[in-house]
């Protein structure tokens, strides 16, 4: 399993962009989830963002809101996400896994009790969209005795000191650029406030940084990488190729893997350009 000096070396000074795959956690059921991961390694993720799915995901655009609502509809649960995490570690995927979920997730399993079953099912760190740093400090507290890294999220609208105090909190995670405004989907082209965003984080803090939202092609991943990102975070584009043939039985599972392993190098040589 991947560790925190891991993640140092994935996001690091110098180092190529690593492509971060999202992946909705029981959409359409566990053991695709399980098998996306495998694949998702294997075709050269640097790591991988694992939704635990929510009823009202606020963030996320109506791509991932149906993925969501599959995987709730077949049974998913915070609980069941974690098993699932766990049976990931099992079949030996190793690159570094951060959860992402909303606060109230969190708050109903307990804080403390959440950060601890995250970190033993093998998650790296949370990402948590409606924690802003210095609003929750118990949760980066339950991070920090968890040895949890905690992702903060800073935007084009995010002033200086912010984005410094965002920096300064992302203790054994990284800065999540929000790559547009609004919520998660595909986007035809980068918004160029966004590569201004990043060019201004990579001056003001040394934390990190992992652009995401909107991104969905070679092209969109190419511009991120060339302006300094340490990672490429694809959600939207990942959901609309797997589910086109994952509900076809074993067959279109194969399929929905192989396009989404194929998808997935083409990002990957994207970011290594």
């Amino acid at each position: 399993m991947a560790t925190g000096k891991d993640l140092n070396t994935l996001f690091g000074t110098g180092k190529k962009t690593a492509f971060m795959p999202y992946v909705c956690c029981g959409d359409p059921d566990a053991a695709f989830t399980i098998s996306l991961a495998m694949e998702l390694e294997k075709a050269g993720a640097g790591a991988i963002e694992l939704g635990i799915p929510f009823s009202d995901p606020i963030a996320d655009g109506k791509t991932i809101q149906a993925a969501s609502t599959r995987a709730l509809g077949n049974g998913m649960t915070p609980i069941r996400a974690l098993e699932t995490l766990a049976r990931i570690r099992a079949k030996g995927v190793k690159v570094p896994i951060f959860l992402m979920t909303y606060y109230n997730v969190i708050y109903s399993q307990g804080t403390e009790p959440f950060a601890k079953m995250a970190k033993a099912a093998g998650a790296n760190g949370l990402i948590v969209p409606d924690a802003p740093a210095g609003e929750t400090p118990e949760l980066t507290k339950a991070c920090e005795r968890a040895g949890l890294g905690i992702v903060r999220f800073i935007n084009p609208n995010s002033t200086d000191a912010e984005i410094r105090k965002a920096g300064k909190s992302a203790q054994g995670g990284f800065l999540y650029a929000v790559a547009v405004f609004g919520t998660t989907g595909a986007k035809a082209s980068v918004d160029r406030r966004a590569l201004n965003l990043l060019s201004r984080a990579k001056k003001l803090t040394g934390a990190p940084i992992a652009a995401g939202f909107g991104i969905a092609s070679q092209a969109n991943a190419r511009e991120f990488a060339a302006c300094g990102a340490n990672g490429v975070i694809i959600g939207s584009a990942i959901v609309d190729i797997y589910s086109k043939s994952v509900m076809k039985g074993k067959a279109g599972r194969s399929a929905a893997l192989a396009k989404t392993g194929a998808f997935a190098k083409s990002i990957v040589g994207a970011c290594q350009a």
